[in-house]
């Protein structure tokens, strides 16, 4: 069965704190993503009645499908999928595409001074581990998302922030023996991207870029075929639970189910269950994409690689040379789905575009879409069941790096709800729950406020 023949049309003012339903079969963000990556596949269309499932899993980004396809090809548990809209209609369709080496949103300077040098050891192994994760899924060729150059440049906009990639470099290299390279802003703009904003640059050997909306495709077509169910138009509008059964009410019908995985990211109403409410805090990243560029525009930029690129901003650009001979590049956007679509927004980084490529100031830049994050309290995702008395799942707060993290998530969440353990369950990202966000009525006041205090950090040079 296909998708709802006539999608809702897109509402690019949600919120998820004060909506409580991302809506109903509503239309995909209007993104370059999803423009570029064909018809989505086939689905299990709406619930239409009454059913039961082994095992539920709600919302069909990254995670939800991964997990799906997972659990049915290691463990032979067909899940089903419950999406309020479509096949990864919320941030998976709406990001950069960037596979970071990257646990949450902390540096590993800050691993080592959180929970000591033989911790961040063990974190960083665990990263490489899930890494390969990441690579095997879209390195298949049944995935089909255009993987391409390995590597990950992270560029300092300021000479003080050069002088923090080195101490960064050096921990990389001496405490974890992760060969990372200083690159001085001649060799960056000669070799890799010619920003004009670049003091020099950090190189990982670590990343790759993708297509993340084929990535969704792809992993929605696998976990399909392998028998998972994927229910679009079917938003959960409440959950009960009684002598360990989840009642999972969607328009069409009641999903009777003993066992949940949650999968709902930035986009987790507070209503949906008490286990997730307020554990992330959702914070809005914008993109754009520019025209196809002309072969002396590129020239002219010094775009010489697809690598993945971010500077070193508090409010961060991330940024890469797309194969279609494109500019994606995007930023922190507004701080409420209201004033989504101010148009300021799209103009903030189309000054950052002017900033780094002169050669491109006042370009078309024909798609332009924000979505929301999942930022955990302590910048750090988590993959639990939060309390052993309920089957209850998620893995969550991934602040802004679930490209490549939700594979190895996936995996971790899907052997989690099969009844296995984690062999690394001591680690920060398996041993507690996400922590709640405090101060909660205000918490957008002080974003807001933090917001002004970094754009006067980022202008420091």
């Amino acid at each position: 069965m296909n998708p709802m023949a006539t999608p809702q049309p897109y509402y690019p003012h949600y919120d998820p704190l004060r909506d409580t339903s991302p809506g109903t079969g509503m239309d995909y963000a209007p993104t370059y993503w999803r423009y570029h990556a064909g018809e989505p596949p086939e689905n299990d269309g709406p619930v239409n009645a009454n059913m039961e499932a082994d095992v539920v899993l709600i919302g069909a980004g990254f995670t939800g499908l991964a997990t799906a396809l997972f659990l049915a090809r290691e463990y032979g548990i067909k899940a089903t999928v419950l999406e309020a809209n479509q096949i990864g209609w919320g941030c998976t369709s709406r990001n950069g595409g960037q596979g970071h080496l990257a646990w949450g949103r902390l540096s590993r300077s800050q691993w080592v001074k959180k929970w000591g040098a033989d911790t961040a050891r063990r974190l960083h192994a665990n990263s490489l581990e899930g890494f390969e994760v990441f690579k095997a899924m879209a390195e298949d060729p049944a995935i089909d998302c255009d993987p391409q150059h390995q590597g990950n440049l992270l560029i300092a906009h300021s000479k003080q922030a050069f002088e923090g990639l080195k101490s960064e470099s050096d921990l990389c290299n001496s405490v974890l023996d992760y060969k990372t390279r200083l690159l001085d802003r001649n060799t960056v703009l000669d070799e890799y991207i010619g920003d004009q904003e670049c003091h020099g640059a950090l190189l990982e050997p670590v990343g790759i870029p993708v297509q993340p909306l084929k990535l969704a495709y792809g992993y929605a077509r696998v976990a399909r075929k392998l028998g998972a169910k994927i229910h679009t138009a079917s938003p959960v509008q409440s959950w009960t639970t009684e002598g360990g059964v989840h009642y999972l009410r969607t328009p069409g019908g009641v999903v009777r189910t003993r066992t949940v995985g949650i999968a709902t990211a930035g986009y987790t109403s507070p209503n949906l269950h008490k286990l997730t409410a307020y554990r992330n805090m959702p914070i809005m990243a914008n993109s754009v994409w520019t025209r196809t560029l002309t072969d002396d525009e590129i020239e002219a930029c010094g775009f010489r690689s697809t690598m993945i690129v971010t500077d070193t901003r508090k409010l961060r650009h991330y940024y890469r040379y797309l194969p279609e001979k494109r500019l994606q590049i995007g930023t922190r956007s507004a701080i409420s789905g209201a004033d989504a679509q101010n148009p300021k927004h799209l103009r903030t980084v189309q000054e950052a575009i002017a900033r780094k490529f002169p050669a491109l100031e006042g370009i078309e830049t024909p798609w332009f879409s924000h979505g929301w994050m999942d930022i955990s309290h302590d910048m750090m995702p988590r993959i639990v069941q939060p309390d052993s008395k309920q089957q209850v799942f998620y893995a969550q707060g991934y602040s802004g790096n679930g490209v490549s993290f939700s594979a190895y998530a996936s995996k971790k969440l899907a052997a989690l709800i099969a009844g296995g353990t984690i062999a690394e369950s001591d680690l920060p990202i398996f041993s507690s729950p996400l922590p709640s966000h405090p101060l909660r009525p205000i918490r957008r006041l002080g974003q807001r406020a933090l917001y002004k205090y970094f754009q006067l950090l980022d202008s420091v040079r």
